[in-house]
């Protein structure tokens, strides 16, 4: 068991901090008191890291494992792959797993929409191969993808060997606090998935199997909306907690906890620090800044940019007095110029520092001048009447 030390507040709050963390290091930064081996805080829209303690130490994620079996499922619903009522057969593997189960059986059915359900809310190892199967083929071939979709994500320090997170047959099956926080801000773009990650209390089989939600944080943290849990006797007890308070959203992961109530703690004292201490901000551009843009050569003369994007930053509660914004905009470009083409960038700095930049471009096409065009602005300019001279 460790334990995070206090350190100065101001060292957290210092800019530097800012930009996402991906060092190696495992040095404590965690203004909280956490009981658990490791730990880390992210903002959830940015992929900010506020506070750590051995992110990158390699531990058994018991059922958190299934944040990443979610994230391919919520990947094939929103690409149409498979649609939440498609009808799922249960094989002999899906109804011999063990651990926390709807005891599905060999041969039954069930919706995608009311296996997704059973594992988010009750964290079901036969649910969630049944799902795995559906997608990939087979148990073997689903748990490649999701090593290969891990790999994509940057979670350089994870190994899965099966979807459900069961680990008393395994000695690689790993992954770090911080790969976690990975995937879970990778499922958590998918909206849909909080209708089944908030629910508290549901049933399948017409009432007959009742399922109660793993995560207690979803009926007693205000704002909670996720995530998973996760128990084994060699992982401890883990949670990857997500929550979102007045535009802010951050994921707090705890690993390797000795208790339930360890676990649980932790992560609301990550969650209520980072909600006490930051804020997410999404400046509005002053458009007085900026000016249209010369077209050489071109069917137009000019062009007024749009602003590309609505970037949301996370900045220290207090501060977005200090932002302010630069722009570097082009005088001219010739023709032709394509619909979204770079014209300029805003950046926007707080206290002096970059935190990030909106992009100005073309609102439409401009198509190089043609001679038809040359020849008719001639003719008019040699025909515009000419100011009469006063004499006196």
């Amino acid at each position: 068991m460790k334990k995070a030390t206090v350190i100065l507040l101001s060292v957290i709050m210092t800019f530097g901090l800012f930009g996402v963390f991906a060092s190696a290091e495992n040095d404590s930064m965690m203004p909280v008191d956490i009981k658990a081996k490791s730990a880390v805080l992210m903002d959830q829209t940015t992929g900010t890291v506020l506070m750590r303690m051995n992110e990158n130490e390699k531990l058994y994620p018991a059922s958190v494992t299934k944040i990443m079996s979610m994230l391919l499922v919520a990947e094939a619903i929103d690409s149409n792959t498979i649609r939440l009522t498609d009808e799922v057969t249960a094989s002999t593997n899906a109804s011999k797993k063990g651990g926390s189960q709807i005891w599905l059986k060999e041969g039954e059915t069930m919706t995608v929409d009311e296996l997704l359900k059973a594992t988010a809310v009750y964290s079901a190892n036969d649910a969630c191969t049944a799902l795995g199967e559906y997608i990939a083929g087979s148990d073997e071939a689903f748990v490649t993808m999701m090593n290969d979709r891990a790999h994509e994500l940057g979670m350089k320090d994870t190994h899965f060997d099966n979807c459900t997170g069961l680990d008393d047959t395994s000695t690689t099956h790993l992954t770090t606090a911080y790969d976690i926080a990975l995937m879970s801000r990778e499922l958590m773009k998918h909206r849909f998935i909080q209708q089944y990650t908030k629910i508290w209390m549901d049933s399948l089989r017409d009432g007959k199997t009742e399922l109660v939600n793993t995560n207690k944080l979803i009926r007693f943290y205000e704002g909670a909306t996720g995530l998973k849990t996760g128990t084994t006797s060699k992982a401890g007890c883990c949670i990857s907690a997500t929550a979102t308070r007045n535009g802010t959203s951050l994921i707090a992961v705890v690993m390797g906890a000795d208790n339930s109530k360890d676990r649980f703690e932790g992560a609301k004292a990550m969650l209520n620090w980072g909600f006490a201490n930051y804020e997410t901000v999404t400046p509005e551009i002053d458009k007085s800044l900026i000016t249209n843009v010369n077209i050489i050569k071109g069917e137009e003369k000019t062009l007024t940019p749009q602003i590309s994007g609505g970037s949301q930053f996370l900045i220290p509660k207090g501060k977005q007095k200090n932002i302010t914004q630069e722009i570097d905009l082009a005088a001219a470009v010739e023709a032709p110029v394509e619909s979204n083409q770079t014209l300029g960038t805003v950046t926007v700095k707080l206290d002096g520092k970059r935190l990030g930049e909106y992009k100005l471009t073309a609102p439409h096409y401009v198509e190089k001048l043609s001679f038809k065009t040359v020849f008719i602005r001639m003719i008019c300019s040699i025909c515009k009447p000419q100011q009469p001279i006063s004499v006196n």
